[in-house]
């Protein structure tokens, strides 16, 4: 059974910096495209950044493009979002994802992963 676990959500101020990890158990996730997402209150869940399993890829949205930095350790099972120069805006729940394996699709899309983990709170003060 896959299970997703994220960490390192918190309190900061604006211009502070945060790193986010998602620990993956249960099965081998080199094949597997990886992602963040993130839900507002009372916003839908909207994609943050991805790193495709098939040629390394990354996509970032344009709300954190030059900000965000997505990355994967393979052999820890682990990927990560650094998130620099944090607004306000990016208040949030912070969810990982992974897709199923040798998943094709569209990385920025929900309905290709099939594992979330339960998410992080990450509250940026003014």
């Amino acid at each position: 059974q896959v299970q997703l676990v994220e960490s390192g959500g918190g309190l900061v101020q604006a211009g502070d910096s945060l790193r986010l990890s998602c620990a993956a158990s249960g099965r081998t996730f080199s094949s597997r495209t990886l992602g963040w997402f993130r839900q507002a209150p009372g916003k839908e869940r909207e994609f943050v950044a991805a790193i495709r399993w098939s040629d390394s890829n990354i996509y970032y949205a344009d709300s954190v493009k030059g900000r965000f930095t997505i990355s994967r350790d393979n052999a820890k099972n682990t990927w990560y979002l650094q998130m620099n120069s944090l607004k306000p805006e990016d208040t949030a729940v912070y969810y990982c994802a992974a897709s199923r394996s040798w998943a094709t699709g569209q990385p920025t899309g929900r309905i290709l992963y099939d594992h979330w983990g339960q998410g992080t709170q990450v509250t940026v003060s003014s």
